[in-house]
């Protein structure tokens, strides 16, 4: 289990780019916001397909107050993260959205140290300087 969490992370990366790329394809001549909610939906309907094809449905019962509120949090910045990334998607060149939108890695690290209380490294703070560099190398 040491090592899975890299393989998941790097098919999370991988679908993400196949996600990118599809979608700049996908939504032409569609509404971004009709568009996200029909990527919305199969998102929906294979999420629930794998909780029942793994019998986890048992478990929803037991999420405390804390778990449901923020989940939903965590839900509506999914929806709206969405929502900007097919607009961002729709009007902007796929190689120059992509870039930015993956500046939430330095956001994550910074939002990681502040609320949870996560220890900053030279290597995390080297590593979220060259991400922000590229990044703006990429776009300008």
């Amino acid at each position: 289990m040491g090592f899975m969490w890299f393989v998941l992370a790097l098919g999370s990366a991988v679908f993400a780019a196949l996600t990118s790329i599809l979608a700049k394809v996908g939504i032409d001549g569609v509404n971004s916001n009709l568009a996200t909610a029909i990527r919305t939906g199969v998102v929906l309907v294979m999420a629930w397909g794998m909780v029942f094809l793994t019998d986890a449905q048992g478990g929803i019962g037991s999420i405390s107050r804390k778990s449901w509120l923020f989940l939903i949090l965590s839900g509506l910045a999914t929806g709206a993260s969405w929502l900007c990334y097919y607009r961002a998607l729709q009007i902007g060149d796929a190689s120059k959205v992509v870039p930015v939108d993956k500046l939430s890695v330095v956001f994550t690290l910074v939002l990681a140290f502040a609320f949870l209380h996560e220890k900053f490294t030279w290597k995390s703070i080297a590593g979220a300087a060259l991400i922000t560099a590229g990044t703006l190398l990429m776009v300008l």
